[in-house]
């Protein structure tokens, strides 16, 4: 008889807006050798085209309202039951715009990702293309790390730069950002299904090494 494979990793994403960087994760998962599963999508917005795109993907979603709770922890608490009864090996924060309480993250250290649009540690927080061009930055980019406590703060997995024009303006470096991230996203979740990338004590470990700087796409 054949052994049963083995199940894939299960993943989760949780996005609070349109849910591109969702929708670039669910068009990899769909590549035949693609090492994981998108298992449900979460959002705290009821009224989120994520939600759309899980449903017309046949992914099973959830809503946790942060306006339904009168405190960060009880909403946390909340989010983490609806996650907890999915059973993923990874979280996935795909422009989920809630900052998370310091017992959430640990709940869940080394096995959640989150997506900046910025060279981090640059521009950590908002308004990240703004600040960027008021700097005058001629590279500009984003970047993937695991979520520790210190916001946007956790160890740097990888990164892409993109050029900043001379006439570049938030909107049109935000649609730069956003193609990358696109291509990045999958590459990274990737590896972290084959099991290429931990969390380790003093930062990430790729292929059991030390990662000494993030990997990096460059600049287009």
């Amino acid at each position: 008889m054949k052994a049963d494979p083995t199940p894939l990793p299960r993943i989760l994403v949780l996005a609070s807006g349109s849910g591109t960087n969702l929708q670039a994760l669910i068009e990899a998962s769909r590549e035949r050798d693609f090492p994981g599963q998108i298992v449900a999508v979460g959002c705290n917005q009821p009224g989120a085209f994520a939600l759309e795109r899980a449903a017309q993907a046949n992914i099973e979603s959830f809503v946790v309202n942060h306006k339904d709770f009168g405190s960060r922890e009880e909403f946390d608490a909340s989010l983490m039951a609806e996650i907890l009864r999915h059973n993923p090996d990874l979280i996935v924060l795909a422009g989920f715009m809630r900052i998370l309480t310091t017992d959430f993250v640990r709940a869940f250290r080394g096995r959640m990702l989150n997506i900046h649009p910025s060279l981090l540690p640059k521009y950590t927080g908002l308004n990240t293309h703004r600040r960027a061009l008021e700097a005058g930055d001629r590279v500009h980019g984003v970047s993937i790390h695991f979520v520790t406590e210190e916001l946007d703060g956790g160890p740097v997995i990888a990164q892409a730069e993109v050029s900043v024009s001379q006439d570049e303006t938030p909107e049109s470096l935000a649609e730069k950002v956003q193609a990358e991230e696109h291509i990045l996203y999958p590459i990274v979740v990737r590896w972290f299904c084959e099991g290429r990338i931990q969390l380790g004590s003093e930062g990430v470990l790729f292929d059991g090494q030390p990662l000494k700087q993030p990997m990096r796409l460059s600049a287009s």
